[in-house]
């Protein structure tokens, strides 16, 4: 299945202020339901494996709401693996009122924060809205503001994958997913090609792997695992 970059509705704030949150609610359904936050979860457990640390600090790119980084977070301190979790987005409007993560708008392609400022940059849904071009410009990017590791949670081009959109179109809450979520994964990258992008941003290793549903989780680490940077 050739990728088809598609128009999405949420990206030029297209829609009803009914309609943008109802887009977001179902966006919550999908990472509650169908693996967003358990990727996430299992991501983090991942890098605190192999580093043998029980707390970070989190930059979530592209976060909306940050629903699925929260909820990672609220489940991961139930095993004592903690996290201290940023929220950015490009939009003020979509960040969360409440709650105690911090927040800032910003534009993605150009992180306002220094070299090694968090421990991991984490997105979710948020990669197969770039062009390869802007993956890999990104992925430089989160790597220089990481210490560690940049997390990425996102959906795979698959044909079946594209079925299961059209076939959910009835239940979805907002018109803006109606479009969105087929037109996501038209977009929607491979693992292979994933990896590639990372590796080509200067990654020291990418682990990339499916999960439930057509999900894939990358782990990109700025340094090999195991070495001193990313255990101190």
């Amino acid at each position: 299945m050739k990728r088809r970059p598609t128009p999405e509705l949420l990206d030029t704030d297209s829609g009803t202020a009914k309609e943008v949150a109802g887009a977001l609610r179902d966006l919550r359904s999908f990472n509650q339901r169908l693996g967003g936050v358990a990727t996430t979860r299992d991501l983090i457990q991942t890098v605190a494996r192999k580093t043998g640390r029980m707390e970070f600090s989190l930059l979530e790119v592209a976060a909306g709401t940050g629903f699925v980084p929260m909820q990672a977070s609220r489940q991961l301190c139930r095993e004592g693996l903690k996290l201290d979790v940023t929220l950015l987005d490009r939009a003020p409007s979509h960040l969360p009122q409440n709650g105690t993560a911090k927040k800032i708008a910003a534009d993605v392609l150009s992180v306002p924060f220094s070299d090694f400022a968090f421990d991991l940059v984490s997105c979710s849904l948020f990669l197969h809205h770039l062009s390869p071009e802007e993956v890999v410009e990104f992925a430089r990017e989160s790597l220089r503001v990481s210490r560690i590791a940049v997390l990425v949670n996102d959906l795979v081009r698959h044909p079946i994958h594209l079925a299961l959109a059209y076939a959910g179109v009835p239940i979805y809450r907002s018109r803006i997913t109606r479009n969105d979520a087929p037109a996501s994964v038209k977009q929607a990258y491979t693992v292979e090609e994933m990896t590639e992008f990372f590796r080509r941003a200067g990654a020291a290793k990418v682990e990339a792997h499916t999960h439930f549903l057509f999900r894939m989780g990358v782990v990109a680490w700025k340094t090999a695992p195991g070495t001193s940077d990313t255990s101190s």
